[in-house]
């Protein structure tokens, strides 16, 4: 295949979670990156051999060497330090900046024209990270963000309307300490109905709980951060971008005024395509909605401003 993507810690349960789905897909070619050179090594042959098993011509390679990214298409940086239970985002901080300085001076010296999809938390301030660190125009900068709690909500809400399997169309958007806004509507049968015609406001009001605890929940059951989700939310973005989709998804991108804000990664309605973030979706929102966006900007704004980015 012509096409190309890297993703860096892919050896961990995101990142392999993510080449996983690439590769089954046929989207790119796959070079897994990790410090566990031998790990990722592995991974990437144990993928390759399973290939022919799900019809799929990518191939699949790894290690700790960034030279064979070189040219990639999509790098998505899953690196980091995993949440651990009773650790906020927030306390991820500093560590995985540094790692994104790492990081992003690799990504940019072998594949200066990628588009980079951050996963790291906070995920908001980690992308604003990488942007100016990588002198990236804003476009080819886009973090995994809403199209988690996007998957998270709509998973939630499938349970709460009667009618059940009924595809939820979620623009659900999240800040760094999970202040989130969202705007829901249900496609068929109900093309475009808001949800708030369906359900009541205690029960939206819970399911929004459900959703904005929905990370936390997991790793007390399991002990470490989600990443079945995480990862399949980040390959749909990799999907819509090489694929030029112009998809509508909710994702973490650099401001310019739009909502009100400039300056800043928030989490908004936007269209990936092939040159990345082809558009910023502004949609009115309500009081309610502008000022949990404002909120989540807040946060966000506060761990920038410790970082200095």
């Amino acid at each position: 295949m012509n096409r190309k993507v890297t993703v860096v810690g892919g050896a961990g349960n995101v990142g392999s979670t993510v080449a996983r789905c690439i590769a089954d897909r046929e989207l790119a070619d796959v070079v897994i990156v990790d410090i566990a050179d031998q790990k990722a090594s592995g991974i990437a042959l144990d993928m390759l051999e399973s290939c022919p098993i799900t019809g799929s011509d990518s191939r699949v390679i790894g290690g700790s060497d960034y030279s064979a990214t070189a040219n990639s298409d999509v790098v998505v940086i899953t690196s980091g330090v995993p949440r651990k239970p009773g650790m906020s985002r927030d306390d991820l901080l500093n560590v995985n900046f540094g790692i994104m300085k790492a990081v992003t001076a690799e990504v940019v010296k072998y594949s200066p024209n990628c588009i980079i999809v951050p996963v790291a938390n906070p995920l908001d301030a980690m992308c604003q990270a990488v942007y100016r660190l990588s002198g990236f125009p804003r476009e080819r900068v886009i973090g995994m963000a809403g199209v988690l709690d996007s998957c998270t909500h709509a998973h939630v809400h499938r349970h709460g309307i009667e009618c059940l399997g009924r595809r939820i169309s979620m623009r659900s958007c999240s800040g760094a300490t999970a202040t989130r806004w969202c705007r829901c509507r249900v496609i068929p049968p109900w093309p475009g109905v808001p949800i708030t015609e369906l359900l009541s406001s205690e029960r939206i009001a819970a399911i929004c709980k459900r959703t904005a605890d929905g990370g936390a929940e997991i790793t007390k059951l399991v002990g470490t951060s989600a990443w079945y989700a995480p990862g399949a939310a980040a390959a749909e973005m990799v999907e819509c971008i090489l694929k030029d989709k112009k998809k509508i998804l909710p994702c973490s991108v650099f401001l310019q005024g739009e909502y009100g804000f400039r300056d800043l990664f928030v989490g908004v309605p936007v269209k990936l395509g092939a040159r990345g973030v082809e558009q910023i979706v502004q949609i009115k929102l309500t009081s309610e909605e502008d000022a949990a966006l404002k909120k989540s900007a807040g946060a966000v704004k506060e761990l920038v401003d410790v970082i200095k980015v």
